[in-house]
């Protein structure tokens, strides 16, 4: 069972920046994907950035050149740098990780088995 524990989520303006942690209770390098996931009104769900185990990153269009995804697996910990935040990004962003096998849809949160509690962002305008 792997636990994950996001925090860093916080309200700040329209331009700014913030940086989201996600602890996890594994190893980072165990999990074959591991991302981050916005759910806010409107927005189904699926992965704003995600890393595979051999730190192939994918990113949705929507984050690219904004947001920026990374792993410390010595630390066993995910990041998500956020900059340039719009109010459109506010939501609850949840970590998940998918343990078994490589996806072909990493983007998609039904690939994924283990999510934390999640951390809320605010952007206003």
């Amino acid at each position: 069972q792997v636990q994950l524990v996001e925090s860093g989520g916080g309200s700040v303006q329209a331009g700014g920046s913030l940086r989201l942690p996600c602890s996890a209770s594994e190893f980072t390098s165990n999990s074959f994907h591991i991302g981050w996931f916005p759910h806010s009104p409107g927005h189904e769900g699926e992965g704003v950035a995600t890393i595979r185990r051999d730190s192939r990153i994918n990113y949705a269009d929507s984050v690219k050149g904004r947001l920026a995804i990374s792993k410390d697996d010595a630390k066993n910990t995910l990041y998500l740098e956020m900059n340039s935040l719009k109010p459109e990004d506010t939501a609850m962003y949840y970590c998940a990780a998918r343990i078994y096998g490589t996806s072909a849809y990493p983007l998609s949160p039904n690939e994924y088995d283990y999510w934390g509690q999640g951390t809320q962002v605010t952007v206003s305008s």
